[in-house]
């Protein structure tokens, strides 16, 4: 039962080794595995030190199912990293031992070494991620001292990467977006613009700059380069949002909407990333255009 007065639920399971972050901690209410008092939770659900909080085993070790079936592009590979290109409308990642159609269930089928990488079980060695309803390379370490060395590239930027975009209206001149990303009070799938002048650290949010710019315009669309200096959450969505320019498709941001795409689908593809690998040193990939992006512009 928890110590304190009052606690959500989820936040009472982290802090007591039920689970070892808030999303696996919701993952096990979903999944219905933690009952209050006798009855099935709610991830938000208040707990007080009357309730008695039940949390089922799960009698199975987290793991990446490989999953042959998935077509999956290789851009490159090396005895350290692989990039593939990941559709847009996928996942990178399962988050429960029962998913199988995201990138990294394809990717251990065909490169087995990979699922015991990371830090965590159902990342295995995937470097970085891209939202789902973006597409574009994607890196993937096969062995830890791989996935130490880029996952330290990563976050002091010496791993460059360029998008394109295609947004809403017309913006003619090159921009560099320079504000803070927070998390959205109210919205657990929403960021925003964080508020600097803010004491609150939640509401400040983390630093963030994009650099966006013009390659032409498409009828009342535009197409973008993109070169993101940081990588917070969302950070090209909410920064295009927040000038005036949503990515199209991107109706969580206000894109206009578009019946080329599936749900979830928006007009946002990572095309270029450039590192060095530790097996052969520095590495170019593009990521081709996939045809769903190209439809909307042709």
């Amino acid at each position: 039962m928890p110590d304190t007065a009052k606690e959500r639920l989820d936040h009472y399971l982290v802090r007591t080794g039920f689970a070892p972050s808030r999303r696996i901690a919701q993952e096990l209410v979903e999944r219905g595995l933690v009952r209050i008092n006798g009855r099935r939770s709610k991830k938000s659900e208040i707990v007080s030190a009357d309730d008695r909080i039940e949390v089922a085993a799960t009698n199975r070790r987290a793991v990446i199912e490989p999953n042959p079936d998935l077509a999956l592009e290789v851009l490159h590979q090396d005895a350290a990293v692989i990039v593939v290109n990941k559709p847009g409308g996928m996942p990178c990642h399962p988050l429960h031992a029962e998913e199988r159609d995201t990138v990294m269930n394809a990717v251990v089928a065909r490169f087995p070494d990979v699922a015991t990488v990371g830090e965590k079980p159902l990342e295995g060695g995937l470097l970085h991620r891209l939202d789902n309803g973006t597409s574009g390379a994607l890196l993937i370490a096969r062995n830890r001292g791989t996935f130490d060395k880029l996952r330290d590239a990563i976050r002091a930027g010496r791993i460059v990467r360029r998008y394109e975009a295609l947004v809403a209206g017309s913006l003619e001149r090159k921009t560099e977006i320079d504000t803070p990303i927070a998390h959205h009070a109210k919205n657990a799938r929403k960021m925003i613009v964080g508020d600097p002048s803010s004491a609150n650290p939640k509401r400040a949010g983390r630093a963030a700059s994009t650099v966006v710019d013009p390659i032409r315009r498409v009828g009342e669309f535009t197409l973008l380069s993109i070169a993101p200096k940081t990588g917070s959450r969302h950070q090209i969505r909410v920064h295009l949002a927040s000038i005036g320019h949503p990515i199209v498709g991107d109706v969580l941001y206000g894109g206009p909407a578009s019946d080329t795409f599936a749900h979830g689908r928006f007009w946002l593809h990572l095309c270029d990333v450039a590192f060095d690998s530790p097996a052969v040193g520095h590495v170019k990939v593009t990521a081709p255009i996939p045809e769903d992006l190209k439809k909307l512009i042709e």
